[in-house]
This record gives C-alpha cells, sequence and structure tokens, in this order.
C-alpha cells in the first residue's frame, strides 16, 4: 500500500486531504497521541486517536517501538511544535513490540554507552537517527564533489598483499587450517600453500593503488573500507572504518592542499545545508552534555559555530618547523600543561599539539606541511637541499578544532631512484612493490594526493565525542558483535 514519508507530510501545506503513513512508534500518550517517526527525519508526526472508537484491543498493541500503519486525514495541529497531525480513521498494527523487553526506554535517556550494546537498535533513537542521516549525506557529498570536479572512482582491492603505511599492523587473511598450518622447511609458515599463495592482509589504505590510476588517467579517487589492527580501545580509534583518498596527476604539494581545503569547505556546507534540522538537534545534544563537563573542559564553540569556523575561515598554512616553535615557547609547554612536552625539533605532534595551534594560537584551521621524514612514510617526496639529520618531506596535514587532525596527505616521491633508497632504509623489498615502482619507471610525473578518515569527518560535524558511535556497527578490539 502506498504511503507517504512523515518528512513530506510535515513539509505539506495541503491539509484536509486522506493520507496514509507507516512507522514506528515512539510514544503513545492518554490513549489518544501517537508519536510516529519513519526514519525520514528527526521530527514526529502526531496521529490523534478516535480512541472511544478504537478497539481496546487494538490500543493496547500501540507500544514504544510497534510498526504501524495509519489511514486519516492530514489537519492543521491543535497543539504547539508541528504544524499539521493526522486525524485516524484506521489503523493497522504491521508489527507488535513488547514494551516491557524493548530494550530501548527512551523516557530513561539511555547513555550512549548502552546503546552500543543495542547497535541494531539504537538507530531508532533520535540521536543516531541524526548521525546516521548526516552519515548518508556526507557520504553522497563526497561522490557529487569528486564527480563534479571530473574525478574517477576507483574501487582499490581490500585483500592485499602490501602494506601502503609501513605500519605492519594489519589484519591477516588466510585460508590455511588453524589446526594443521603448512609449514616450511624452516618452520615457518607455507603461504605458497595459500588461497592466494602469498602472505595478504586487510587493506590499510587503497592509496598506493590509487596513485597508478592517476598515472592513467589523471584524477581519481577511493572510498571504501579500510582495516587496521592496532590494540587502540579509545574513542578516536576503530578496527575497521572508511577512507576517502584523492590522487591526482601532476598535483604538486600546493595545489594538493587547495584540494583538500576546497573538498571539506565542500561537503561540510552540503550537510549545513542539507541536514539544518538534524544538527539543530545534535547541537542541542551536545550543548546538554557540556554542562555536565567542568568548564575547562567545555567546548568554546557550539556545534553550528564550529562548522561555521571552518567553512568562513581560510586555512592558515604552517611549516611544521614554524609550529614547532611555536609550540616550544607556548605556555602549556613552558609550564608543562602538556602531557607531552616538545623540546627538540623532529617530534610527533600529538592531538593536544594539533589543538593548541587551532584553538589557541591561529583560530582558525590550520594545514601543516613539510614534517621530518622520519616521522613520515616511504612515499612521501623528499624536500631538495634540506640539511644532513633536518630532511623534511612534502607531507601536509589538516588539523581542526576538538579534533586535531582530520586529513594526511602528501606530494608523492615521482623520483625512482630516491624512492628506490628510501624503501631500503626502512627494509622494504623492491619486490613486493615492483608494481608501484614500475609507475616511476614508466612516464613518472609529480602527483599528490591525501587520506580522510570518513568517520573523523562525520564525528566533527555530528558533534559526537566517540567514534564508535558515528559508524553503524563498530568494529574494536574485543568487538565484533552484530
Amino acid at each position: 500500500m502506498k504511503h507517504t514519508r512523515i518528512i513530506d507530510l510535515l513539509n505539506n501545506t495541503k491539509t484536509l486531504q486522506e493520507v496514509t503513513v507507516k512507522g514506528w512508534v515512539r510514544t503513545f500518550r492518554n490513549n489518544q497521541f501517537i508519536a510516529l517517526n519513519d526514519g525520514s527525519t528527526i521530527h514526529n508526526i502526531q496521529c490523534v486517536v478516535d480512541f472511544e472508537n478504537t478497539p481496546e484491543e487494538t490500543l493496547k498493541r500501540i507500544t514504544t517501538s510497534a510498526a504501524i500503519c495509519v489511514k486519516g486525514t492530514l489537519v492543521e495541529s491543535q497543539g504547539a511544535g508541528q504544524k499539521v497531525e493526522v486525524q485516524v480513521s484506521k489503523i493497522e498494527i504491521l508489527g507488535d513490540s513488547d514494551a516491557e523487553k524493548y530494550p530501548i526506554q527512551l523516557r530513561n535517556r539511555p547513555s550512549l554507552e548502552f546503546l552500543r550494546e543495542q547497535a541494531h537498535l539504537r538507530v531508532r533513537t533520535n540521536v543516531f537517527g541524526a548521525v546516521m542521516r548526516v552519515r548518508s549525506v556526507l557520504s553522497f557529498a563526497v561522490h557529487k564533489y569528486f564527480q563534479e570536479k571530473g574525478f574517477y572512482y576507483v574501487n582499490t582491492p581490500i585483500i592485499t598483499g602490501s602494506d601502503a603505511e609501513g605500519a605492519g599492523e594489519m589484519f591477516q587473511v588466510s585460508a590455511l587450517p588453524f589446526d594443521n598450518t603448512p609449514r616450511t622447511e624452516d618452520g615457518k609458515v607455507d603461504y605458497k600453500e595459500d588461497f592466494f599463495g602469498k602472505q595478504t592482509n586487510l587493506t590499510v589504505s587503497g592509496q598506493l593503488e590509487a596513485e597508478t590510476y592517476a598515472m592513467a588517467l589523471g584524477q581519481v579517487y577511493t572510498f571504501g573500507p579500510t582495516f587496521r589492527a592496532e590494540n587502540s580501545n579509545t574513542s578516536r580509534h576503530l578496527a575497521e572504518f572508511w577512507m576517502i583518498e584523492p590522487e591526482v596527476a601532476f598535483n604538486d604539494l600546493a595545489a594538493n592542499m587547495d584540494l583538500a581545503e576546497d573538498f571539506i569547505q565542500y561537503v561540510i556546507r552540503y550537510a549545513v545545508e542539507n541536514c539544518a534540522d538534524d544538527l539543530k538537534f545534535l547541537e542541542g545534544r551536545l550543548l546538554e552534555e557540556e554542562k555536565q563537563k567542568p568548564q575547562a573542559e567545555r567546548s568554546e564553540m557550539a556545534l553550528l559555530e564550529k562548522l561555521n569556523f571552518v567553512l568562513e575561515n581560510n586555512f592558515k598554512r604552517v611549516s611544521y618547523t614554524e609550529a614547532i616553535d611555536i609550540l616550544k615557547n607556548s605556555k602549556p609547554n613552558k609550564n608543562k600543561k602538556f602531557q607531552y612536552l616538545i623540546e627538540e625539533w623532529g617530534a610527533d605532534l600529538q592531538s593536544e599539539h594539533e589543538r593548541f595551534l587551532v584553538e589557541k594560537h591561529f583560530k582558525c584551521p590550520v594545514i601543516l606541511f613539510d614534517y621530518p621524514a622520519k616521522i613520515k612514510a616511504f612515499y612521501m617526496r623528499l624536500n631538495d637541499g634540506t640539511e644532513p639529520g633536518r630532511e623534511t618531506v612534502r607531507a601536509m596535514d589538516i588539523l581542526f578544532p576538538g579534533i586535531g587532525e582530520i586529513v594526511g596527505g602528501s606530494q608523492r616521491e615521482e623520483r625512482l631512484d630516491v624512492l628506490i633508497e628510501k624503501m631500503h632504509a626502512l627494509g622494504i623489498e623492491e619486490e613486493e612493490l615492483w608494481w608501484y615502482l614500475d609507475t616511476r619507471r614508466f612516464g613518472t610525473a609529480v602527483h599528490s594526493g591525501f587520506g580522510l578518515g570518513f568517520e573523523r569527518l562525520v564525528l566533527f560535524v555530528t558533534g559526537m565525542t566517540n567514534i564508535r558511535d558515528v559508524i553503524p556497527f563498530p568494529r574494536t578490539p574485543q568487538n565484533a558483535e552484530f
């Protein structure tokens, strides 16, 4: 039976028409007022029941989270809060819900931690409905931006034999039996007997493969799942997350920074313009959450103010060397307020340092560039003319208020001899990445790209504080439920 989405009914100015609406009961008051939601909007529609002419057996079945179909007349609402409501002429119970057993009791304001244990049902709450609608809109905006700019969408492998990051913290993929693993003569696992004939893992990044496509199609992007086997049980880490990775031939570092800044502002603006109701609700939720914190830990900006802060300010471009000088001479460092004190050039910046630069010093988003080679990946282009021991690479990170690093990227090392030398220094075998080196042998050119963890972006835009709350089914250490 055809029905109308609640978002369309609430935006409708034509009353006194017959409508059919389906959804899940949020509340049922006084045997008369149903708050119905179908997921299309943060707002419920009120359905007014003629309880005197409705069978008692039906009224008893209108419980929290029951699925129902309502037919009736759309009329101007008598109460405050919304313009229209439905005067019910017929109710059909599509799916019962035992209110005593339903695990999410909305009146008790369940904690986000509890709701993580109910990940299959938590999206029926206002908070998670809003977060997941924003996530969906942001996802669409990512594709919209790149497609409008003439990028080609490339699906890079999820199973890979290479480690793009050189991190070594990867999930292994194997079809070998655990109880009778074939071994070589020296007792090591014989991967030649495995499904792919070699050791393989779940990907940590599609970058290397995307680079090869950029060197043929010009400008490409990947947007897919990536995996890290880090045993990090924090509010900022997931074992499975989604990455956005554009790669562009002939772009140097400056062009890469331009692209990243333009892209981020585009997708955030798209969410602000298309998720107004959800973001307004999430801003209110964040304000309530902030009231529970000590004054010193509260955000200086409300959610929409923070989003507009990114949209209205040009990103400040600062070299790593300049940033280190600022941090070294800062009050928190001198007064030993930083957990990780900055003592010398070459230090790997932590979130507290990144946030200080953005929120306290520059008061705008910051792009740091030209990092020490020692703390960055092998594929980043080595800067010419740097002094021995202080070699830098054409890397860049974008830093945001409240979150620190949100984007990491670089101009890629296009010179074959330099790339091989860097690989040797890190113990990376040429044979392992022969195909990657071929792009430097046959028509090499300057090229650049960056990676943006999608969940970090959703975290920033929604104002949520735990990354497990911005992905439908989080995968974390000791947790692969659902």
